[in-house]
């Protein structure tokens, strides 16, 4: 009897020494400091959201969030490097997942949406902006001239694929406009541009011009979507919809991306994160309030399906104007 009991417990005692590392694997608690690569220039959006966000990240895993810009090639080569360092945890990247999941087509990068765990923060608005000292003071002006003119007006974006190209490929899909690209490293220095008078306009992100249109340097015409904006300190901007009936535009998710490949502990760790700690988050929410972005935080199988809309009706613009090097249908997007 006694010898049963015995076996009995040390069984019991094996199982819980077994069980044990099991659950201390749910909870990540990073040694050393995390690397997070902001693929575009430092001031513009996604940089502005990943610093806020990385901030309140620290705190809950107490350790360190090192932000690296690394800009170029619209954001696929900072990209590129979060996909090809260690699958150890330590190496994170960010920005719109329109951006990441049209990589693919472009031939930058050979991984797409699939591919990585999306922690998203904030859906973000493209905006018609224009120089405070140009004439046009509806969407309808500009898009009239824009047609009078065809390929003389200059829209200042952060290249293919990024919000302002995809927010003028909208545009020209609903109306067959042409304009004259000029394409910078990132929103900000696309924005200021446009400030500086080098771009007649901008069609980056609410988020990018906000300062801006306070200090009534650029004029906000228009959302290039269907809903309307009520930007703080400054009022209500219209949507482009009410110009443009057919427009076409998904909202534009931003957020933190993890490879997949990475140690199940942190993906757990951060869904936990994301689940219990990000939906209440003060600064974030503050954020979206003061720069005009929507804050929807989301993960795991709904943000895919959140992020995709964008995702398809991206790539398949790129792909129709010839500037694709896959065709998006080879790659799981199917046409919209």
């Amino acid at each position: 009897m006694h010898r049963r009991t015995f076996l009995q417990a040390t069984v019991g005692a094996a199982a819980m020494a077994v069980a044990r590392p099991a659950a201390a694997e749910d909870d990540w608690k990073p040694e050393r400091p995390i690397n997070l690569i902001v693929p575009w220039a430092a001031g513009g959006s996604t940089d502005q959201v990943t610093r806020v966000t990385a901030a309140e990240l620290e705190k809950i895993l107490g350790q360190t969030i090192v932000i690296v810009n690394q800009p170029g090639a619209s954001g696929s080569i900072g990209t590129r490097s979060a996909w090809t360092a260690a699958k150890d945890g330590y190496t994170w990247t960010a920005g719109a997942a329109q951006d990441l999941g049209t990589y693919q087509t472009l031939g930058s990068l050979d991984a797409g949406i699939k591919d990585w765990n999306l922690f998203l923060n904030v859906a973000n608005v493209s905006l018609l902006g224009v120089n405070a000292d140009r004439p046009w003071k509806t969407a309808k002006e500009l898009i009239d001239d824009m047609k009078a003119r065809p390929g003389e007006i200059s829209v200042a974006t952060a290249g293919v694929t990024s919000a302002g190209h995809a927010a003028m490929d909208r545009i020209i899909n609903a109306t067959g406009i042409k304009y004259k690209e000029v394409a910078y490293d990132g929103g900000a220095p696309a924005v200021l541009s446009t400030v500086a008078g080098e771009t007649d306009l901008t069609t980056q992100l609410a988020v990018e011009q906000a300062d801006m249109i306070r200090g009534k340097r650029i004029r906000p015409l228009a959302t290039v979507g269907a809903k309307p904006l009520t930007l703080e300190g400054f009022g209500d901007i219209p949507a482009l919809s009410d110009t443009i009936p057919n427009l076409e535009a998904p909202l534009n998710y931003f957020g933190i991306f993890v490879p997949k490949g990475v140690p199940d502990n942190v993906i757990k760790t951060l869904e936990k994160i994301w689940k219990e700690k990000i939906p209440s988050n003060e600064a974030l929410k503050k954020y979206a309030a003061s720069r005009g972005a929507v804050f929807d935080p989301l993960f795991g199988e709904e943000a895919q399906k959140a992020v995709f809309p964008a995702i398809q009706l991206n790539a398949w613009s790129i792909f129709n104007r010839g500037m694709a090097k896959v065709s998006p249908d080879t790659v799981g997007i199917p046409k919209p």
